[in-house]
């Protein structure tokens, strides 16, 4: 049986975190949410104390990342876990206000698994969530690499 998926939030928009929290309760998942709202504190939570991210050896997470964030940039976030040997199978979700072509390319040349544009209306960027709840609901995530 493998281990229950952690998903790491990192959002420092408070109300974006909560309703990206809250709509994806309303899709059925009840994995735990960790959520960062700086991205020094999300990369301390994940390559631990030591730096490595030996921290995380087989356990499952999946992290949903905003870029915009005020003291690191998402891009240096996802460039750091997709090459770290522990980390690097964890799917990433860019969940952005950015919709620039050049972005979105580059995060997926970085190797993150789903780029999503938060939409700017309040309805539309909450059935976007939600939906992306049903969408965490049926992936499989490996475990951290051992």
């Amino acid at each position: 049986m493998s281990n229950p998926v952690t998903i790491i939030m990192i959002e420092d928009d408070e109300g974006h975190a909560r309703l990206i929290e809250r709509n994806i309760r309303r899709s059925g998942v009840n994995n735990e949410i960790m959520p960062f709202t700086s991205g020094t504190a999300a990369l301390n939570y994940l390559f631990g104390k030591d730096g490595t991210g030996l921290d995380h050896k087989g356990s499952a997470l999946l992290i949903l990342l905003d870029l915009n964030l005020p003291d690191t940039t998402g891009i240096d976030i996802l460039k750091r876990v997709k090459e770290n040997k522990y980390l690097k199978t964890t799917p990433v979700v860019v969940l952005t206000t950015t919709d620039d072509s050049h972005e979105i390319k580059r995060c997926y040349d970085l190797g993150c698994n789903v780029y999503i544009t938060k939409p700017v209306n309040y309805e539309s960027f909450a059935n976007a969530i939600r939906q992306l709840g049903l969408f965490f609901s049926v992936i499989q995530v490996p475990p951290a690499a051992t």
